[in-house]
């Protein structure tokens, strides 16, 4: 039996086995609202096997939706080497329409707006920050989410609310309060974490859904380099921009080369792999295992 994607996002297949979900992480790589020609060699098992890492150790904060990343719990189709270890077994979940980021530094578009006006999303910040200064607290800064090739676009906690309360009537302001405790709560404690690992988190994004039971479940991925700005703490230097772990790296090639129609060398190409794995291991300990 071939089975197909109920849907189908930038880099990730979703596949609906009756009283689950079927996650796959593909090799792809997005950038600037662009898929890119090229494949990053065993990205998705990095992204799956780091998500496990962290919905593992997270488990006290809130429910997460992963069951299982062995293919043997899963239909025999995805018994295949190409679904191994980048696949997730995980439970169906209505999921909420907002990401919830969260920002403990300041750098990507939120420096551009704080040059611009002091503001982040409509949130003040204190005068006289440096690129990649660490925030005095972590800021939530939800966005939308927007259909493949739109951009998602910045909200604020109060517009969060309303767009809550439209799908969810009396229960808005509960809902988009509890996402943003749990952003800030997952935030903190894998920050945290994270530093003594040598990697600093500068910003990130969650996404939560809603269970059979109504009752608020972290879904999709969890703090990988594709969710997230990873820094190694060894010469982080306020002040200008970071090395980084995640895709910044292809990001700051392509702004380098606008006529490249989105194909990356073979160099490049090499690099972002040894990039998401050097992540994986320093975050976990472990050997990443191609």
């Amino acid at each position: 039996m071939e089975w197909k994607p109920v849907k189908e996002g930038k880099v990730r297949e979703v596949y609906d086995a009756g009283d689950c979900m079927i996650i796959v992480a593909t090799d792809r790589i997005s950038a600037f609202d662009h898929i890119l020609k090229n494949e990053i060699t065993a990205k998705g098992r990095v992204l799956t096997q780091m998500s496990k890492f962290w919905f593992d150790f997270t488990r006290d904060i809130v429910p997460n939706h992963m069951l299982s990343i062995d293919t043997a719990d899963m239909p025999e189709f995805f018994r295949q080497d190409r679904f191994c270890g980048s696949s997730m077994k995980c439970k169906k979940l209505a999921m909420l329409p907002v990401e919830c980021i969260v920002r403990g530094y300041i750098t990507g578009s939120g420096w551009e707006s704080y040059q611009k006006n002091g503001a982040v999303c409509g949130i003040r910040l204190p005068e006289g920050l440096r690129e990649s200064d660490r925030l005095p607290e972590p800021v939530y800064t939800p966005t939308t989410k927007a259909e493949l090739g739109l951009h998602d676009e910045h909200i604020t906690f109060e517009e969060s609310v309303e767009i809550l309360e439209k799908l969810y009537p009396g229960k808005g302001a509960e809902y988009a309060g509890r996402v943003k405790d749990c952003t800030l709560a997952l935030y903190q404690k894998c920050a945290e974490y994270a530093l003594s690992r040598g990697i600093i988190i500068a910003d990130t994004k969650f996404e939560f859904g809603l269970d059979e039971a109504g009752n608020l479940v972290l879904g999709d991925e969890m703090l990988t380099p594709d969710s997230s700005r990873f820094w190694p703490l060894d010469g982080y230097e306020p002040g200008r921009s970071q090395p980084s772990f995640d895709k910044q790296f292809v990001r700051d090639w392509l702004k380098a080369n606008p006529g490249s129609d989105y194909l990356l060398p073979a160099e490049i190409v090499e690099k972002t792999a040894a990039k998401y794995e050097e992540a994986f291991e320093l975050l976990t300990g472990e050997k990443f295992s191609k």
